[in-house]
């Protein structure tokens, strides 16, 4: 039991050291301590926001960007972690548009506003509520109310069925592994998995805090490559140590 309080008393006392830190302007031992309490303690949004700010205060905005995207996959309605990663965005050099689909897209922005949990109970309860229209369908004898119940039942079935696709969606991207941030200051990417010979295996510039797409991996003989996405016009071979994947 003693031990116990005291690894407990440890840990709590990670977070107090890099607030502190933080305090006298010392992001990078900050940054560490963050990361420290997050494998101590375990992820949660609050670690990975404070994370973010002592990474972009320390001149590390890849990283600052990388940590805010974690925050957000935690809490996703949270507005101080949304505002922080849009200015630290707003600050990398290259603009880069979305690699998916107008419907695509925009049904994965929808299915970020909220925690996929959120989107399960009101898929949840819009199915209860449709089963309680079929039931005065059925039940109930005044005409007005049978249609009230019918069509009322239709319209909850489809809140239903988007919910639990959004449910879906929001679940999958919370814990997907197929992005990642560009963390070195620049990095050449190669039109294939080695450091460029010459200028035409050189595929494109990109600058840290640029997000890309992961579709394949290749050990090389001396590092990792990832076969990466840009955008919908570009896609290249980047070393792994360029990048970290959310």
């Amino acid at each position: 039991m003693l031990v116990a309080l005291c690894a407990s008393a440890a840990r709590a006392n990670i977070i107090a050291d890099a607030d502190s830190a933080y305090m006298a302007d010392d992001f990078l031992t900050a940054a560490s301590l963050y990361d420290a309490a997050i494998d101590s303690l375990g992820p949660s949004a609050d670690r990975y926001y404070n994370l973010g700010n002592a990474y972009y205060r320390a001149g590390l905005p890849g990283m600052a960007i990388v940590s805010y995207e974690r925050a957000l996959r935690l809490d996703p309605t949270n507005a101080d972690i949304k505002d922080n990663l849009e200015f630290v965005n707003s600050k990398t050099i290259d603009r880069i548009e979305p690699t998916s689909g107008l419907i695509s897209g925009a049904t994965d922005s929808l299915a970020s506003k909220t925690h996929p949990d959120v989107w399960a109970a009101i898929g949840l309860g819009a199915f209860v509520l449709a089963l309680g229209g079929v039931c005065i369908y059925f039940f109930c004898s005044g005409v007005t109310l049978r249609k009230v119940g019918f069509f009322g039942a239709g319209a909850l079935l489809i809140v239903c069925v988007l919910a639990d696709v959004l449910a879906v969606r929001a679940a999958r991207a919370a814990s997907a592994s197929d992005s990642a941030i560009v963390i070195s200051p620049s990095v050449i990417l190669s039109t294939t998995p080695r450091t460029p010979k010459d200028r035409t295996e050189e595929a494109l510039l990109l600058h840290e805090g640029a997000k890309v797409m992961l579709l394949d991996s290749i050990a090389g003989p001396d590092k990792t490559w990832y076969d990466v996405r840009v955008d919908n016009e570009h896609r290249a071979w980047i070393p792994a140590d360029a990048i970290e994947i959310i």
